[in-house]
């Protein structure tokens, strides 16, 4: 803490040196004194030519500057298509704030020859904003992130993600090309920073010029990179690599080359990672929500239907911190301009991550009140590809035809050992799970304006996925005797699980829009959805002799034999019609719609078929209150109908986990969801301010639920669909502020999220709650010649009450960093984390801390840096997290990598 203190004392003294400053304000207009919204006046040293401040006008033309007194400045105010008018000022020692107006004379007839002979930081043209890198710069920064997060209104979260104006950053372009379709932490993490010109934020972004202003673009957020002149055209990159020790007794390497290349004419990225450091670029949770830019598929249109991934729960290392990680990474990129009509892109990935999670949990069962203590050691090993390819066809202004075909190949494989403990029963357990699963996603769309007033666009998507989880454990205790009829003769109880899902599943449409004028158009949209899924199980039990005993059925539970083998054939459609009206009026822009559907599903199983057939209409309402350019108020309602997939409807059992099992429920129907969202954002560059904020509420009738048996900490599960009596419900809200105050940047977040839920546990409904909450607080700097720093505060807080057994945890987290340029070619960075961790009863509480650090060593423009790299200095060994279902509370410590000290070399190219 006394670390804390001592930041928030350097904050306190930097406020006052900073204080030392005028404002100056004043309005900008044109001849007839019209107010010039997003107008840009910068402030030079006029000695120096040096930019020391910059506005942006706001809808009043009003703008204000900050200038550090003791100095004589040249004020220029530009807007495009309008004169520039230049102004000194001289700030004096003893000077107070002042006003200073400025009057621009139209230049209509003379707009190509306006030349502005400065670079202002930030320019606004339209939905574009334009930031200039180097205005931003302060000097420490390595990677495209550490500059993004720089930028007003630009965060990174934890994951890597860019957010802008709090919308996370859907694609990310250098010069005009993509890279990495689909990720933006690849981006973040990579593109050197001292290759970065300028960033253009794309709002209310769509890459089909005909489609633009038709929908709802609003959530859509695209950057591009601009590269400084001396990169294009030329090979650029950089070649890291270095050696050190893990705890003193292991040794640590790190190898990281990446090279980029970009003309008109085509683009080359290629990275590397190979390190055994705990620096993991891609992540096995990143290959599963990597989408490779494919759009969800009639999105909006009133129906949830998602094939789900059929695996088996593999660990997963916390904030991607584990006991041991290993990591192979090798990544492609390109772009080709084949012809004027043709463009050509593609990416490759292969990742291989091996990773030791060592972990003790405690888990509270809430219909039986047992508590289990477990301890597992997981090796885990996870091999990944993926490849992209797309086209782009565009003869004409009129028609655009895109061709997607991603392809995705893994191989997971896991064995833990755990000891599980409730009571006096001490249960030794070995779980090996392997799954292989490959998927092929295709992706047509085309459209066509026919005229003005008729445009049309088609899309045709198709995936084929094939996934073949196997499952082994190998217990002390016979897992579920009443169950599987396993032999209870053996030393151990071997039982194995072998299943295979193959999915084919097509989505089809075609969207009319009817542009009534420039304010409205109407939009009809014919479509399908045709799935098909093929799902076979078996579990056997391997003897101590080595002969495999199958298992067809259990033996009679309440007179009854339920199957041990699944043979399913099942097949859901959808066919749609909708229509939908936009106008727009005034500020404000309405949507209204409502889908019509006929819903088919098929099964096929224990000899036997069943079908359903259900007709719904699906209304959904979105509108858009525009207070502003940068001001904006949105409303969403919709209505939708949720079905699922062969996992929920193959009737006979699986295992989910040593001590779960699962059983499918064939006459399961739809739910109904109903969402209501709120949402408002503001992005004020008169007063550097921005503002964003979310509240939703949803309700949902009819769910899925499990009905579920719990025996000690045994489970056997079943979906079925609750009564509308006992509806889930969901509200949460979102909020975030920042202000810039001179040189300093502070914020707030705070999220909150309360969830009620209904289940049957032991044919008993039981309500159970959640409540979390999360804070976060900081003050971040960007000083050119003073050291930087940021002090932040995180809070959260998580409150279960499940079945009348409620528990609270804490997780206080205060933060610092600082970065420091010393001797000229010297910058030390370092950060600390302080983590406290507690309940409300305090049976759980545990303080620790990490810090990391890093000295930079470059001399003036040399290509060669050396670095030296210390992380988790005080050999912290764990980290906690909780969790909540509605069958039981877990509270769980993760072991994570011990102190590593590396010297990195690296050469820029």
């Amino acid at each position: 803490m006394k670390k804390l203190l001592l930041a928030t004392l350097l904050l306190f003294c930097t406020i006052a040196v900073t204080a030392q400053s005028i404002k100056v304000r004043g309005v900008i207009a044109d001849s007839v004194s019209q107010p010039l919204e997003f107008a840009n006046v910068v402030a030079t040293v006029t000695s120096s030519g040096a930019i020391e401040s910059y506005a942006i006008s706001n809808e009043k033309g009003m703008y204000q500057l900050d200038l550090p007194k003791g100095e004589t400045y040249t004020l220029k105010a530009s807007f495009l298509g309008y004169s520039t008018q230049d102004k000194s000022v001289t700030v004096a020692e003893d000077a107070t704030d002042k006003n200073l107006d400025f009057i621009l004379n139209s230049l209509a007839d003379e707009l190509d020859g306006v030349e502005i002979t400065y670079v202002m930081p930030v320019t606004v043209k339209g939905d574009t904003i334009v930031y200039n890198a180097d205005s931003f710069s302060t000097g420490e920064e390595r990677k495209l992130g550490d500059l993004m997060k720089k930028l007003p209104g630009v965060e990174i979260n934890e994951d890597g993600e860019i957010q802008i104006e709090g919308k996370t950053v859907q694609k990310v372009m250098v010069e005009g090309k993509d890279f990495f379709d689909g990720d933006s932490k690849l981006a973040t993490k990579n593109i050197p920073a001292d290759a970065v010109d300028k960033v253009e934020v794309l709002r209310n972004y769509n890459e089909v010029g005909q489609m633009r202003g038709l929908g709802n673009d609003q959530d859509n957020v695209a950057i591009n990179i601009k590269l400084k002149e001396g990169k294009k055209n030329f090979w650029f990159g950089e070649v890291a690599a270095g050696g050190g020790t893990i705890n003193e007794d292991e040794f640590g390497y790190l190898a990281h080359p990446k090279l980029f290349y970009y003309s008109p004419k085509y683009s080359l990225n290629f990275i590397t990672d190979f390190n055994n450091i705990g620096e993991v670029p891609f992540t096995f949770r990143d290959y599963f929500n990597f989408t490779g830019g494919f759009r969800n598929f009639n999105q909006g249109g009133g129906t949830r239907f998602n094939v789900s991934e059929s695996d088996l729960g593999f660990a997963v290392a916390q904030n991607n911190r584990a006991n041991e990680i290993e990591t192979k990474f090798v990544a492609g990129n390109f772009s080709w301009k084949a012809s004027n009509t043709l463009d050509v892109s593609g990416f490759g990935i292969l990742s291989d991550n091996r990773t030791n999670i060592v972990t003790n949990s405690i888990r509270q069962y809430i219909a039986s009140g047992a508590t289990e203590n477990t301890s597992s050691a997981t090796d885990q090993r996870s091999q990944l590809a993926m490849l992209k390819l797309s086209s782009v066809y565009k003869p004409n202004a009129n028609l655009q035809i895109d061709y997607d075909i991603l392809g995705k190949l893994s191989k997971q494989t896991e064995g833990a050992n755990t000891i599980s403990q409730f009571g006096s029963v001490i249960n030794d357990i070995e779980e090996n799970k392997e799954n292989k699963p490959i998927s092929i996603n295709q992706n047509v769309n085309a459209y066509y304006t026919l005229n003005d007033k008729n445009i049309f666009a088609a899309q045709v998507q198709h995936l084929y996925q094939d996934e073949d989880p196997f499952y082994n454990a190998i217990t002390d205790i016979l897992p579920f005797a009443g169950i599987i009829p396993a032999d209870t003769t053996q030393n151990r109880f071997n039982t194995n699980q072998q299943k295979n899902v193959i999915t084919n599943k097509l989505d089809a449409k075609v969207d009319y829009y009817y542009v009534l004028n420039n304010t409205s158009n109407l939009n009809a949209t014919l479509g399908s959805t045709y799935s098909n899924q093929l799902f076979d199980s078996n579990i056997f039990q391997l003897l101590d002799n080595g002969n495999q005993v199958n298992f067809s059925t259990t033996p009679q539970i309440d007179g009854e034999n339920f199957p041990l083998r699944n043979d399913v054939n099942y097949t859901f459609t959808d066919v749609f019609l909708g229509l939908h009206y936009k106008l727009k009026t005034g500020q404000f822009i309405i949507t209204p719609g409502a889908t019509v559907h006929n819903y088919n599903l098929r099964d096929e199983q224990l000899g036997t078929e069943n079908t359903q057939n259900d007709w719904k209409v699906l209304p959904d309402f979105n509108a858009i209150w525009n207070i502003k350019k940068s001001e904006s108020l949105r409303f969403n309602y919709a209505i939708s109908a949720q079905y699922t997939d062969v996992n929920d409807y193959a009737e006979a059992f699986v295992f989910n986990n040593y001590n779960r099992l699962f059983r499918g429920n064939r006459n399961l129907e739809n739910s109904l969801a109903h969402t209501y969202n709120l949402t408002y954002f503001s992005f004020n560059l008169f007063n550097y301010t921005n503002v964003s904020g979310n509240v939703s509420y949803a309700r949902t009738i009819n769910g899925f639920k499990n009905n579920t048996d719990i025996i000690a900490i045994n489970q056997v599960s079943s979906p079925f669909n609750i009564d509308s009596n006992f509806p889930d419900e969901t509200f949460s809200g979102f909020g975030r502020f920042s202000k810039r105050v001179k040189k300093l940047q502070f914020s707030l977040q705070a999220n909150a999220s309360l969830s009620k839920s209904n289940n049957l546990i032991n044919d008993e409904i039981r309500e159970s709650e959640s409540f979390t909450q999360s804070y976060q607080t900081s003050v971040r700097s960007s000083y050119r010649e003073w050291p930087n720093f940021e002090v932040g505060y995180r809070l959260s807080v998580n409150n279960y009450n499940n079945g009348g057994l409620e528990q609270t945890f804490y997780t206080q987290r205060p933060y610092a960093n600082v970065d420091i340029n010393f001797l000229k070619d010297f910058t030390f960075s370092a950060e600390w984390d302080y983590y406290n961790y507690n309940d409300n009863n305090n049976t759980v509480e545990n303080s620790y801390s990490f810090v990391n650090a890093n000295l930079y060593y470059q001399k003036g423009d040399s290509p060669w840096e050396f670095k030296i790299q210390a992380d988790n200095l005080l050999n912290t060994e764990f980290t906690n997290q909780d969790s909540f279902n509605e069958q039981f509370n877990t509270t769980s410590q993760y072991f994570v990598l011990p102190r590593i000290l590396m010297l990195i070399v690296k050469y820029d190219l």
